[in-house]
C-alpha cells in the first residue's frame, strides 16, 4: 500500500457557484469526504499535490491520509468528476475507512512475463488485455498497489481468468465470490491475423472478375 497524504480545508460556501469560485482561484479542488459513523463533510483539497497524486494509478487503490485543518481521515478515493474536454478535475469523493473493516475496490491489473511469453515469441501469437482492473474486497492495511497475472508460459489459443490471477493474503476476488461462472476471462494469447490470407486473396479475386466484368 502506498502512502498518500492530502491536505485539505473545510468548506462552508457551497454550491455550483461557490464550487466554480474555487476551481478559479486555482488553488484547490471541491470534494466531500462520506462514510463511517460521521456526516458528509464539504471539504477543499490542496490542488498541486491532488494533481501530482493522481498521476500514480496506485493512488485509486491505496487508503489515503487526509488531514483536514488537524483532524485526520483514512479514506479511498470513490469518484472523481472531470471536465468534459478540458484535463481539469472538477470534483472529488472521498469514503472514510476502518481499519477492521474490509472495503472493495478496483485495483489495476498488471501483465507481466509478455517478453517471455512462449505464444508471443514462438508461435507468431499477440497478446489480448481483457481487464484493466479487478474488484477486489481487502481490508485496508491489505490493499495492493496492483495485481499481476504472468503470462510467460502461456501458448496461443489460451485464455486466462480471473482464478488465474495469484491473490495477496488478505485480498479477495468480488467476481469469484458469487461463484464459478464469474470466473472472467482477463487475458488471451491469439494467433495474428495475417493480410494476404486465402480469404482476402479470393475477396481481392472476386472483386477483381467484377471490375472485368462491368469492363466488358
Amino acid at each position: 500500500m502506498s502512502d498518500f497524504i492530502l491536505n485539505a480545508s473545510v468548506r462552508s460556501d457551497l454550491g455550483k457557484g461557490a464550487s466554480r469560485r474555487l476551481r478559479r482561484a486555482n488553488e484547490q479542488i471541491p470534494a466531500v469526504v462520506y462514510g463511517g459513523d460521521k456526516a458528509p463533510q464539504s471539504i477543499a483539497v490542496e490542488k498541486t499535490v491532488f494533481y501530482k497524486a493522481i498521476e500514480d494509478e496506485a493512488f485509486f487503490s491505496s487508503v489515503v491520509d487526509l488531514n483536514i485543518e488537524g483532524t485526520k481521515e483514512q479514506v479511498v478515493v470513490r469518484d472523481l468528476q472531470r471536465h468534459p474536454f478540458k484535463p481539469l478535475v472538477t470534483h472529488a469523493d472521498f469514503m472514510r475507512v476502518d481499519a477492521n473493516q474490509e472495503i472493495t475496490i478496483n485495483v489495476p491489473l498488471h501483465v507481466v512475463g509478455e517478453d517471455q511469453c512462449v505464444g508471443i515469441k514462438d508461435q507468431d501469437g499477440e497478446l489480448h488485455a481483457l481487464a484493466v482492473e479487478v474488484q477486489v474486497y481487502s481490508l485496508p492495511k491489505d490493499l495492493p498497489d496492483y495485481l499481476e497475472i504472468d503470462i510467460a508460459n502461456v501458448e496461443v489459443g489460451t485464455t486466462l481468468h480471473l482464478s488465474d490471477i495469484r491473490m495477496p493474503q488478505g485480498v479477495r476476488s468480488v467476481e469469484l465470490s458469487h461463484g464459478e461462472d464469474h470466473n472472467a476471462a482477463v487475458v488471451n494469447i491469439a494467433k495474428q491475423k495475417v493480410r494476404g490470407s486465402d480469404k482476402d486473396d479470393d475477396d481481392a479475386e472476386d472483386a477483381g472478375e467484377g471490375e472485368d466484368n462491368s469492363a466488358e
